[in-house]
C-alpha cells in the first residue's frame, strides 16, 4: 500500500488477510528510523517468513526458545524458497536471521518477547591487535557484539568491471535517460538509491555555482538523505558532493531533450523519472533500475548490476593514485574500515606485483 505522498508502505498479514499487529508495528518502526522503502520491503518478507515458519511448526513466536531459533536457521539453509529448487546460501540465511533477531529485539522492548532470549542473540567479544582495526582513542570500540546464531559462510564476491565493460554497458542503452544513469553510477560511485533519489536542485552543472549559493567549483552533484515518493533514499546520513566530468553534463542535456517531450514529467523535481511507460513523470523506482541492468546484461553478454559500478569507480580511483581518504569521502563512508570491500586489484596489477618481486630472485 502507499501513503498520501505515494511512497510504498508495507504491513504483514496472514493467509486469511488478517493484519499481524506486532510485525506491522516493527515495519512502522523502520519507517520512523528513516529506513528506505526497499529495506522495509525486504525486512517485511523476512519477518513474514519467520512468522509463517512458526505457525506451520506450532511454535508461539513470542515464546520461542533459543534452540528453536537455531533450528529455524538450519531450516532456512536446508529448505528451498517457495517456487524455487535452489537452496538458500548460508549468507542469505544469515541475513534473514539477522532481521529476525532485530524483530525479536524490538519485540522485547515492547514486552512481547523474553528479554533473556534477546540477551542470548549476541555475545561480547574483545578485539585485540586486529590489523587495520581502529579501536578508538580510548579503546571504546575494542569490544564488539558477535552474533550467536550464524552459519559459516563466505562473503559473496562483488566484483568490479573493466572500463571496456562499462563502455559496453553505456553503448547498450537505448535512450538518453538510461545512458545518463549508467554513466553517472560509473563515474561518481553513487549507490543506486542515491542516484534515484536525486532532485534537480542537487545538480550543479555550471563552472561556477555561486549563483545557487554553492561555493564548490566545477560541475558536481549533491547527495542528500531525504524521503522520496519513489522509495529511493541515500544510505549515508551525512550529505556530500561528488565532482562530475563535463561529458556527463552533455548526457544530462540529451536526457532533458527527451524528457521535455513528456508533459507529465514537467512538474517532477526528481532527476530520473518515467518517460517511456506509465506512470509517466513518476520517479524511477528500484525495480525499474534493476530491470534495466538485467536487459543490459543480456545485451552485452556478462552480468552487471548497479552496485558493481560503485566498486568499479572505487577501484579505478585507487588504481590511478587517489588517496584512500579521498575515495572514502567520494563513496560517503564514515569508517575507513568500510573501504576494504571496495579494493579490487586487477589481474594485471597482481601480476605486476608478483613479477616485480620474482625478478629479484635467482629462480632457475
Amino acid at each position: 500500500m502507499s501513503d498520501a505522498g505515494g511512497a510504498a508502505r508495507y504491513v504483514i498479514a496472514s493467509d486469511s488477510y488478517l493484519l499481524h499487529r506486532e510485525g506491522s508495528a516493527y515495519l512502522a518502526s523502520l519507517r520512523a528510523q528513516g529506513r528506505s522503502a526497499n529495506t522495509e520491503r525486504t525486512y517485511a518478507g523476512r519477518v513474514a517468513l519467520f512468522l509463517s515458519y512458526c505457525s506451520s511448526t506450532g511454535i508461539d513466536w513470542r515464546a520461542i526458545e533459543f534452540i528453536e531459533l537455531g533450528q529455524f536457521l538450519h531450516w532456512l539453509a536446508a529448505t528451498p524458497p517457495r517456487g524455487s529448487a535452489r537452496l538458500r546460501s548460508a549468507h542469505t540465511a544469515n541475513h534473514i536471521m539477522t532481521t529476525v533477531c532485530e524483530f525479536l529485539r524490538f519485540g522485547a522492548a515492547q514486552g512481547w518477547v523474553s528479554v533473556e532470549l534477546v540477551e542470548r542473540l549476541a555475545t561480547p567479544r574483545h578485539i585485540r591487535y586486529l590489523p587495520g582495526y581502529d579501536q578508538g582513542e580510548n579503546a571504546q570500540f575494542s569490544v564488539v557484539q558477535v552474533k550467536t546464531l550464524r552459519l559459516p559462510a563466505t562473503l559473496p564476491e562483488t566484483r568490479s568491471l573493466m572500463l571496456e565493460q562499462v563502455e559496453q554497458l553505456i553503448e547498450a542503452t537505448t535512450n538518453a535517460r538510461d545512458r545518463l544513469l549508467v554513466a553517472l553510477l560509473a563515474v561518481s560511485g553513487m549507490r543506486i538509491g542515491e542516484a534515484l533519489g536525486l532532485r534537480r536542485e542537487d545538480l550543479h552543472l555550471l563552472t561556477s555555482s555561486t549563483g545557487l549559493g554553492c561555493s564548490i567549483g566545477g560541475p558536481h552533484v549533491h547527495v542528500r538523505r531525504r524521503m522520496n515518493e519513489n522509495g529511493a533514499i541515500a544510505k549515508a546520513r551525512c550529505p556530500r558532493s561528488i565532482p562530475i566530468p563535463a561529458e556527463l553534463v552533455g548526457l544530462y542535456a540529451d536526457y532533458q531533450h527527451e524528457r521535455d517531450d513528456v508533459a507529465a514529467a514537467a512538474d517532477s523535481d526528481m532527476v530520473f523519472v518515467n518517460i517511456y511507460r506509465p506512470p509517466l513523470g513518476a520517479g524511477m523506482r528500484y525495480g525499474n533500475a534493476y530491470a534495466l541492468f538485467g536487459r543490459l546484461s543480456s545485451r552485452v553478454g556478462f552480468t552487471a548490476h548497479p552496485h558493481m559500478l560503485r566498486h568499479t569507480a572505487a577501484t579505478e580511483w585507487m588504481q590511478n593514485g587517489a588517496a584512500r581518504d579521498t575515495v572514502q569521502r567520494l563513496l560517503g563512508h564514515v569508517s575507513a574500515m568500510s573501504m576494504e570491500r571496495y579494493l579490487h586489484p586487477t589481474d594485471a596489477t597482481k601480476r605486476r606485483a608478483v613479477e616485480l618481486v620474482a625478478a629479484k630472485w635467482a629462480i632457475r
